[in-house]
């Protein structure tokens, strides 16, 4: 799945902290950005434009010329499947990482879980659990939540591929994919947006559950969320296709609107201190 071009130039800018005319600027000189021009002319970007911009501006930084920083992002690109965490970190680089273990973080997966129960609206679920065994122990919670769903997608090391028209559909992550290492939830949903991402610092099997940590970032910025929700759709995409071009068409219309009102941020926010304090 492509990441849709939707983005204006003033999002952009906005995104980037770089003004339409330097961007202008920076495409008639450079030839970088390369936007897609609707009929009528205008430009129209996609994340992965923002993503390169920021690149550059990075380079710049460590003191390379505008022309070589653009040549160096433009011959490096970003890998094609990298980690849900790094895709977050990219969207939100100013979002502070924190180091929780493994308690803190089920329970803040399970107050993001029971608030989409409670208010989400027929919402794109993706869920990182590592090994089958996690989603196993979490599988009748995650029927639950699949009942008022569009979409529920878990991935972890399944043996095989269980899609399921209604349900909870279960996709196998390659051997060595960077997800296997991570813990992701991510609602992309009318009334609820949240991705919670995180990687697990502790890696060794023998390491019991009390001393295991992740490095986390969460966000319920929508447009960063839908970032994060057409990247995971894309690493789906590659072990089913066809589920996801049927089931996730909402991905291909751009960033979600902004809640109205900030009552369902406030609500999880909440929830999420109620459960952190009371975590064993």
């Amino acid at each position: 799945m492509t990441e849709p071009a939707t983005l204006t130039i003033r999002e952009v800018a906005g995104r980037t902290g770089v003004p339409p005319p330097t961007l202008r600027m920076w495409e008639t000189r450079h030839g970088f950005p390369e936007p897609t021009r609707l009929a009528s002319g205008h430009r129209r970007y996609s994340p992965s434009d923002c993503e390169a911009i920021e690149r550059v501006l990075a380079e710049r930084a460590r003191g390379l010329s505008l022309q070589a920083a653009i040549d160096r992002v433009v011959s490096t690109p970003v890998e094609a499947d990298p980690s849900l965490f790094a895709t977050l970190r990219r969207a939100q680089p100013a979002l502070p990482p924190q180091v929780l273990p493994k308690r803190a973080l089920t329970a803040l997966s399970r107050a993001i879980e029971d608030e989409i129960c409670a208010r989400a609206d027929r919402p794109l679920l993706f869920a990182a659990f590592q090994r089958e065994r996690f989603f196993r122990a979490s599988e009748r919670r995650w029927r639950e939540l699949a009942r008022t769903a569009e979409l529920a997608i878990a991935l972890a090391d399944f043996e095989r591929p269980r899609v399921r028209a209604r349900g909870v559909c279960e996709l196998p992550l390659p051997g060595d994919a960077p997800l296997g290492r991570e813990w992701a939830l991510i609602c992309d949903g009318e009334r609820l947006s949240v991705a919670l991402t995180a990687w697990e610092q502790t890696a060794e099997a023998a390491v019991p559950d009390a001393a295991r940590r992740f490095e986390m970032v969460w966000t319920v910025e929508p447009s960063a969320v839908r970032r994060v929700a057409v990247r995971a759709a894309a690493m789906a995409a590659r072990i089913d296709p066809e589920l996801i071009r049927t089931r996730a068409q909402r991905l291909e219309a751009g960033p979600a609107a902004p809640p109205a009102d900030l009552a369902n941020v406030m609500a999880l926010m909440h929830r999420t201190i109620a459960y952190l304090a009371a975590a064993p």
